[in-house]
């Protein structure tokens, strides 16, 4: 058949992160960060299994990426909300980049995911 995908993380973006940008939506200047948190809270699902990272979102939750860990070539991590979130950029080998934002847990989920980058290439190395 097929083989097995274990979930290492499935959930949304932190709710630390919509309720800083609620209350710094109570000032104009920082109401398009309010909008984006609120549809971020919304619509955006993170999911980070054994073999692929996905993420689905946009407007009504109508976009979905997915990536192998074949495909990644770096991560990169902010700290956010004093380090209780973070945000990701994972780039691709073509050069693309997928932004993840708010992502809880995001040290131990980058820790993962720099995992299985690795992992596949030591062995693709070791069978030559």
């Amino acid at each position: 058949m097929g083989i097995k995908e274990d979930t290492y993380f499935e959930g949304a973006p932190h709710r630390g992160d919509l309720l800083i940008n609620l209350l710094m939506g109570m000032t104009i200047i920082c109401l398009p960060f309010t909008i984006g948190a609120i549809v971020r809270a919304i619509w955006v699902r993170y999911k980070i299994t054994s073999r692929r990272v996905i993420v689905t979102g946009g407007w009504f939750g109508r976009t979905r990426s997915d990536i192998i860990y074949g495909e990644i070539a770096k991560i990169v991590t902010v700290p956010r909300g004093f380090g209780s979130w973070g945000d990701m950029v994972i780039t691709l080998d073509d050069g693309s980049r997928l932004e993840m934002r708010a992502v809880p847990k995001f040290r131990e989920v980058s820790a993962y995911i720099e995992d299985h980058i690795k992992s596949p290439k030591k062995t693709a190395v070791a069978a030559s």
